[in-house]
């Protein structure tokens, strides 16, 4: 095969993509339909417990945590964080691995451990680990505290949150009480 067939096979792949692009800007003008100003009927959704992100953003600002935290046990909390164990440790003495030991972790200060390297988000953050912030952040850590290292998706339901939260709480020496 010469350079000519080769520029002729390069050209006709060329006009065929123009022409479809073509078609399809002429097509828009014949056929526009003009969208209603009102839609013609409303859908009506009932709360859902997925996670959208006027929720990441109300979970920052103000969370009922009584009823929350109501909704979960620490048995179940203990077979989610199956999911946190394998870059977490949970027991007393046990090491850092991929993210930080999570043993006393409820009121202890974000990014508090002197042995493992945060982020500059979570060294600089300056709280502690309350049960409004542990539930925030669990909702989707990379929204939650920007620039974190964290890239766990989250925990969109809120008894997985709740049971989670309960479980890192009793996992530690002296358990902060429930609000």
């Amino acid at each position: 095969m010469d350079s000519f067939e080769l520029n002729k096979i390069i050209a006709a792949i060329l006009m065929v993509a123009l022409l479809v692009i073509g078609l399809g800007k002429i097509a828009d003008g014949v056929f526009y339909v003009k969208k209603p100003e009102n839609p013609g009927y409303k859908v009506e959704v009932e709360n859902q417990s997925t996670v959208t992100a006027t929720q990441v953003s109300a979970a920052k600002t103000k969370i009922d945590i009584v009823a929350l935290m109501a909704k979960g046990d620490v048995e179940s909390g203990k077979k989610v964080f199956k999911k946190c164990a394998a870059c977490h440790s949970i027991k007393k003495g046990g090491g850092n691995k991929i993210g930080p030991a999570l043993y006393n972790v409820v009121g202890r200060k974000v990014g508090g451990l002197d042995d493992y390297k945060y982020s500059k988000a979570l060294a600089a953050y300056g709280k502690e680990w309350t049960f409004e912030e542990l539930n925030g952040f669990l909702l989707k850590p990379a929204t939650y505290l920007k620039g974190t290292k964290m890239a766990y998706a989250g925990l969109r339901k809120e008894v997985d949150r709740a049971s989670v939260i309960k479980y890192l709480n009793e996992s530690g020496d002296t358990p902060k009480p429930l609000p």
